[in-house]
């Protein structure tokens, strides 16, 4: 951390503590772990033209069965942050992997339903998506991803 005591001074290095030199290694490791497995996904969804959150937008429909979801918690379960989830449902309706009705209930409120088409090219993804996972992390016993999964949910908990 540097820090200036005045405009004309250079500026002082503080020394971290153990704990920081800790802590940012944790989160250099964390971020780098991630940045490598999100660009493998990437490099898999691509071959199938999808993007990694169009993926993900099919995966959370597909598990919301047929009555589909709400767009509001579609953009609320993304894993990540999409600031237009319209355009990204807009694409995916364009190539038949979803449909989306307004309710008859309340016009306000439009849900969005996986097709046949989503379904098929989704479990056409299910068995590269697994042998991805296990060229991932398949070295690292059940134990140990645990243990990391744990780990992470504590991190994430104090946000």
């Amino acid at each position: 951390m540097v820090r200036s005591t005045t405009a004309t001074e250079p500026p002082q290095l503080v020394p971290r503590t153990k704990k920081t030199k800790v802590q940012y290694q944790a989160y250099l490791s964390i971020v780098q772990a991630a940045e490598d497995m999100r660009r493998d996904f990437a490099e898999l969804f691509r071959a199938y033209d999808l993007s990694t959150p169009q993926y993900n937008v099919l995966r959370i429909l597909r598990g919301a069965g047929p009555d589909g979801l709400m767009c509001s918690d579609v953009s609320s379960r993304l894993l990540t942050h999409d600031s237009d989830v319209t355009r990204l449902l807009d694409r995916l309706d364009r190539r038949g992997l979803i449909e989306r009705a307004r309710s008859t209930e309340d016009r306000r409120v439009v849900r969005a339903h996986i097709t046949d088409v989503g379904l098929v090219l989704l479990a056409s993804l299910d068995g590269p998506v697994d042998a991805l996972h296990q060229r991932q992390l398949g070295h690292v016993s059940q134990a140990r991803l645990i243990e990391v999964s744990t780990l992470l949910t504590d991190v994430r908990k104090q946000r």
